[in-house]
């Protein structure tokens, strides 16, 4: 089904670009009776100023003008990273292939020969509004996509995807405010063990009781929390050195200890092991990166296990 949004022509602003007054007053006039919305503008300079103040998904603009040429807002337009395709009609009285082909090239979607008849404009925008519903469409869904495979379906907490991307944005922001930034990487002891034993419903049962415990501890709206392997979550914690948060881990073993888990008429009970690991932007040099925190995260939680479980090791870096 078509969205609602792309029914009716109205809905889709046209941004007219001409350096013939004449011709851009009549263009704008038969768009307008068509139901179109539609904004002029006298050259290609002119037009780029516009377009990146609003949003025009349709522009038609005409092949040589003065300031800027029909082919070079072509190729600045489509330099846009908004995420929003817009339809590009050339107007030209060119109409050899070779003009034709370097329209298409700079990235126009069609061209028209000047003077164009109503009825041509008319299904060339028709035409537009369909390609411009499609991308709508394909865009809607990429996006839900992205969505789910930003959220591990176990537990509802976010994914390692969407850890591995936000860490980096989250050491570009303790540098730039100059604060600390620490995470608490959390290991289900025996999970393994475990889902041999008890299969896998009660793996799903253990990590989701772990999660919701991690999302529980940690401040709302500030802290985050993520999958971070099978039998392992993360707590990227802003604003907190590791002290901070070895008092946060301290309190989460201590909760994860305590959770009894009933699956049908058996009562399972979980440890978890811990690795802290933080810096302090103002304390450390530049180069310091996500990889150098998670690695001593990681290595901290290798050392809790290897002293039997149901333990904390932390360290503040810099």
């Amino acid at each position: 089904m078509s969205d609602p949004v792309f029914a009716e022509p109205h809905k889709f602003p046209i941004l007219i670009v001409d350096d013939d007054r004449l011709q851009r007053s009549v263009l704008e006039a038969n768009l307008k009776s068509a139901g179109y919305d539609a904004v002029s503008a006298e050259n290609g300079k002119e037009a780029l100023e516009i377009f990146r103040k609003g949003y025009y998904p349709i522009v038609m603009t005409d092949w040589i003008m003065p300031e800027m040429s029909g082919l070079e807002l072509c190729r600045e337009i489509r330099k846009d990273d908004s995420g929003r395709y817009t339809y590009i009609i050339i107007l030209t009285s060119l109409n050899s292939k070779n003009d034709i082909i370097a329209g298409l090239e700079a990235g126009a979607d069609e061209y028209l020969v000047k003077p164009p008849h109503q009825a041509e404009i008319t299904s060339r925008l028709k035409t537009a509004r369909r390609i411009l519903d499609l991308e709508l469409s394909q865009q809607r869904y990429i996006e839900t996509i992205k969505n789910l495979s930003l959220v591990d379906p176990v537990t509802g907490v976010f994914s390692r995807r969407y850890m591995d991307e936000r860490i980096h944005q989250e050491i570009k922001r303790a540098y730039r405010y100059e604060r600390s930034l620490s995470v608490i990487i959390v290991g289900i002891n025996l999970f393994e063990q475990t889902v041999v034993t008890h299969g896998h419903y009660a793996g799903d049962l253990i990590s989701k009781s772990c999660a919701d415990s991690l999302v529980e501890a940690v401040r709302k709206d500030v802290d985050w929390v993520a999958r971070y392997g099978q039998d392992s979550f993360i707590a990227i914690m802003p604003e907190t050195d590791s002290a901070g948060a070895m008092i946060v881990a301290k309190r989460l073993r201590i909760r994860i200890a305590s959770l009894v888990m009933t699956m049908y008429d058996k009562e399972l009970k979980v440890t978890a092991s811990f690795g802290v690991a933080g810096f302090t932007a103002s304390q450390q040099k530049l180069g310091f990166t996500a990889d150098i925190l998670l690695d001593k995260a990681d290595q901290n939680l290798c050392l809790a296990i290897e002293e039997g479980g149901n333990t904390i090791k932390g360290v503040q870096m810099g």
